[in-house]
């Protein structure tokens, strides 16, 4: 994890992060200033940002929102004051509405971002100042110092490519925390077309099948928000195993990018999960990231040990070989 140290100081009215990263100081800066590549780490697993907006000069604005796993959006905005490329970058940081005016009832944040050349790369350190001691307890106890930390864990991918992060590895499984599990796999292939195989029944039938010897029988799916879909396998003769099913609704919808669905096993009482699946594409690549939300870490465990991690490998393997074709 780049992160090496998180501070709060009530006395200077500050929250102070460190990160560490292998690359040099100008790939860190345009990861930074580049609003593409800001929304692949400016905000934490399930918050992913947006810009709609980005004037990178002094007195300049930016405007973006994080979108989360349940559809609501809170935005935010940046004003320059102050461009020293590629060593310093100092904005005031502004909860804003959807009109993008400031919300004057939330406090903001002048955030002070300052880069600087290590033996193995480059240190970035984010200095956020507060107006008050209040503000600075209101952000903390918001989650500032987790968000800040697991959105900062994120550049690592970005600044090392699509390719070098995910090539050849598979489906790799992180345990992000007690509820949360973020899964990967990298497939040669527009992201575009791998969006339809995510939301298209005749394609999700010829891949989605878990272990070899299955069948997808039911496959329905409405992709609005507020739509419902049902899916379910069961095994060929001979095969060992019962059938079984997954039913939930979407709630997030942003083709090709993102779409968020609950997911609850067909015909049980056991509780359902949030799967967040966001699609990133890079040099005629695609990384599938699913994250996970369970509702407690005994559910988590349990599902992990099914040996899911496998039965995914299996399906994306066989989806990377109907996309190659």
């Amino acid at each position: 994890m780049p992160v090496t140290d998180v501070t709060t100081d009530p006395e200077a009215l500050t929250m102070t992060l460190v990160a560490d990263f292998a690359a040099p100081i100008e790939r860190v800066w345009t990861a930074f200033t580049d609003p593409r590549q800001l929304e692949l780490f400016w905000g934490p697993p399930g918050w992913p940002a947006t810009f709609t907006e980005f004037d990178l000069q002094v007195g300049g604005r930016a405007q973006y929102r994080m979108t989360g796993p349940q559809g609501d959006a809170p935005r935010a905005a940046w004003e320059f004051i102050a461009i020293d490329a590629p060593k310093r970058l100092e904005v005031i940081d502004s909860f804003v509405g959807e009109d993008g005016e400031i919300d004057a009832d939330m406090p903001s944040m002048r955030m002070v971002l300052t880069f600087e050349e290590t033996s193995g790369g480059t240190r970035a350190i984010n200095t956020t100042h507060f107006a008050s001691h209040e503000a600075l307890e209101q952000m903390v106890a918001m989650g500032m110092v987790e968000g800040s930390t697991m959105a900062m864990s994120q550049l690592d991918r970005v600044l090392e490519g699509l390719r070098a992060y995910a090539q050849g590895k598979g489906t790799q499984t992180e345990l992000l925390d007690d509820t949360h599990v973020s899964i990967t796999r990298m497939i040669e292939g527009p992201r575009d077309l791998v969006w339809r195989a995510h939301h298209d029944p005749e394609l999700m039938k010829k891949w989605l099948l878990g272990p070899d010897g299955w069948q997808m029988t039911v496959c329905e799916v409405d992709p609005r928000v507020g739509g419902r879909y049902r899916y379910a396998w069961a095994p060929d003769a001979g095969v060992a195993g019962e059938p079984f099913g997954f039913d939930g609704e979407t709630l997030v919808m942003e083709a090709p990018r993102r779409s968020v669905t609950t997911e609850h096993m067909t015909d049980t009482d056991f509780p359902s999960t949030l799967n967040d699946l966001s699609l990133q594409e890079e040099d005629g690549a695609t990384l599938i990231t699913v994250l996970i939300e369970y509702p407690d870490k005994e559910t988590r465990d349990m599902v992990l040990a099914t040996g899911m991690t496998d039965g995914m490998e299996t399906s994306y393997a066989r989806l990377e070989g109907m996309i190659a074709g």
